[in-house]
């Protein structure tokens, strides 16, 4: 369908913030949209809310996974079932400025690079800016991103009617940077929006946070999903260290 936005969210217990990121989604500027929503085990009343939302509004899909599975095999059920041209990704606790899609479509047309991602905002669970903006860079490429992954799920957006779907690895931690790394191996960029677009609610109990936890995943990601020699992984691991400091410094 020409102009559909496929918007892929998992959720796990997302209760408390999922009806602010549903808002965002609802205003945004461009209307033709599906949210596939994939709920991977919830306990809570996730589900409920959710169910709210389907009653007002038709573009959103539900589905549930049978038992707790993880975000790659979440976000995997949600690519198999985007029937859009293009296809983004937005956590149950992220939030979109309005004009995120028509900025990212028009971005892509403007530029004609079927991979786009935006700066945003960074806020604490109360959404309260007590850190500061992550601005990207206005270009990626391969290994770019093996040095410091500044594509966040929030704000990445796929001309997939061009590029084709493609599937995060089925791994503990990391599988954006995966997907993000299989296109990169076909187009040589990835072109970044300097204006913020979003709001990335940092979670101090969240995985992301845990940086020391983060470090062996980051060595078996570079050795055993991308197959890099035990050099080119040591290179690689320096580099997002350092970047990795540096991106939460303040």
């Amino acid at each position: 369908m020409n102009g559909l936005v496929s918007i892929i969210t998992p959720t796990y217990n997302s209760a408390k913030y999922i009806a602010e990121t549903y808002e965002s989604v609802r205003e945004q500027t461009h209307e033709n949209w599906e949210w596939i929503i994939i709920d991977d085990g919830s306990t809570d009343e996730t589900e409920t809310i959710v169910s709210t939302f389907i009653e007002k509004d038709k573009r959103i899909q539900f589905y549930k996974l049978a038992q707790n599975s993880g975000p790659a095999i979440a976000r995997n059920t949600g690519i198999e079932k985007a029937k859009g041209s293009f296809m983004t990704f937005l956590d149950a606790d992220d939030i979109w400025f309005p004009t995120f899609i028509e900025n990212s479509i028009a971005t892509i047309k403007e530029t004609a690079i079927p991979f786009v991602f935006s700066s945003y905002k960074r806020s604490n669970e109360n959404l309260e800016f007590v850190y500061s903006d992550f601005i990207v860079p206005q270009k990626v490429s391969y290994t770019d991103i093996l040095k410091s992954n500044s594509i966040s799920c929030l704000t990445a957006f796929l001309d997939i009617k061009t590029l084709g779907k493609k599937f995060m690895p089925i791994i503990r931690k990391r599988q954006d940077m995966g997907l993000w790394l299989q296109y990169l191996k076909e187009i040589p960029y990835a072109y970044g929006i300097q204006e913020p677009q979003a709001i990335y609610r940092i979670r101090e109990n969240s995985l992301s946070r845990k940086k020391s936890d983060l470090i062996k995943y980051q060595w078996q990601f570079y050795r055993e999903v991308e197959k890099l020699n035990i050099f080119q992984s040591i290179y690689y691991m320096l580099h997002w260290m350092y970047r990795g400091f540096m991106k939460y410094r303040n």
